[in-house]
């Protein structure tokens, strides 16, 4: 079933989220690496195979390894590969992303706390929040991911 190009039928909603999108990416200070690791981390969990494509992609061209791309989703087991900032960013990406079941635990709020300071934990927060808004619309309109056979 086809289902509704959600930026043509709304298009204001679909510039106040993409308002939110262009400040965590382009405004803050969080790194544009570690930004698209949380996108990535986060369209996983919610199962956005659009999403999970263009942020791939995006940390290629960035020049992050296939091999840590591909390892994303068993970021615990392969630590090594990637920094402590975005260790602690793929934790709080997991525990705001799964609130219903976390509900932000106090133990897991210090850890991201610790790691990028009260603002940085902010916008941290704003980025998770923003790809679970584009991952609920993506999977809702049902958005093809670009990779080809």
């Amino acid at each position: 079933m086809n289902r509704a190009n959600w930026f043509a039928v709304s298009p204001e909603g679909a510039k106040a989220v993409g308002t939110l999108h262009h400040y965590v990416v382009n405004d803050t200070n969080l790194p544009s690496t570690l930004v698209h690791l949380v996108f990535l981390r986060v369209s996983q969990i919610n199962g956005c195979a659009h999403c999970i494509d263009i942020h791939s992609r995006d940390l290629i061209k960035e020049g992050v390894s296939i091999d840590k791309v591909m390892l994303v989703p068993v970021w615990h087991e392969a630590q090594y590969l990637f920094t402590e900032q975005e260790l602690a960013a793929l934790a709080w990406s997991e525990e705001v992303t799964r609130v219903s079941e976390t509900h932000a635990s106090d133990a897991a709020y210090a850890a991201a706390l610790a790691a990028f300071g009260e603002k940085d934990l902010v916008d941290l927060t704003l980025t998770i929040a923003a790809m679970n808004a584009i991952n609920r619309l993506g999977i809702s309109f049902r958005l093809k991911p670009r990779a080809r056979a």
